[in-house]
């Protein structure tokens, strides 16, 4: 059978005296220390410990600032702010408070929403839903809708017709003008000619005619 092997315990021998102090009289050690009887070396009261040290009183007095010596110093270092700003701070940290807890009830409900197990026959709403062929055959065979674009009537005020028009109005204008010119009666008499389409005009207005 195998053992834990028992460690070996060695005794250290007391160290000797080389030269034993013999019988006879001399100073045996007292209760307070060895070198004087009854212990008189551990008397300090008639000493002056502090004799040769020299301590300046002014190194002594020691300077605390204000917030060692206020009795609210953590207030000290605030910076006072207005009232205003004070209603802006509280109402920005409600907000916060509030979207926090929002955030806490929409992930409860979440996690309320997934660990509810889905309970009943689900056959008629399968055979409710239509299939994906259909729906895809059905956008495939739609028609798009037809838009019936309303033309809308152009300004006659020069200053709001648009730059197009205005460059089409002048192009006509051009063309009558040029049209004018090359007519012999205008040639042969223009004043003739300009009070004959005058009057021809205002009898077209009276009348109600199209010009």
């Amino acid at each position: 059978m195998v053992g834990k092997a028992r460690r070996q315990w060695l005794h250290c021998t007391a160290p000797r005296l080389a030269h034993p102090a013999g019988p006879g009289p001399g100073p045996s050690p007292g209760s307070g220390g060895w070198s004087a009887p009854g212990g008189k070396d551990w008397d300090f009261s008639s000493s002056d410990i502090f004799s040769g040290l020299n301590i300046d009183p002014d190194t002594l007095v020691k300077k605390l600032d204000l917030d060692s010596r206020s009795i609210i110093s953590s207030r000290t270092g605030e910076k006072q702010h207005p009232k205003k700003e004070a209603v802006q701070v509280r109402l920005c940290g409600l907000t916060e408070i509030e979207s926090v807890k929002l955030a806490k009830q929409k992930q409860k409900a979440e996690a309320k929403r997934k660990a509810t197990p889905v309970v009943g026959d689900m056959q008629p709403l399968m055979e409710a839903l239509p299939e994906l062929s259909d729906l895809t055959a059905g956008v495939r065979d739609r028609k798009p809708p037809k838009r019936y674009v309303v033309s809308k009537s152009e300004p006659v005020d020069f200053c709001l017709m648009k730059q197009a028009q205005k460059h089409r109005l002048l192009e006509e204008e051009v063309a009558w003008f040029h049209e004018v010119i090359a007519n012999p009666t205008y040639k042969a008499n223009p004043l003739m000619a300009i009070s004959e389409h005058l009057s021809k005009r205002l009898r077209q207005e009276e009348e109600g005619k199209p010009l």
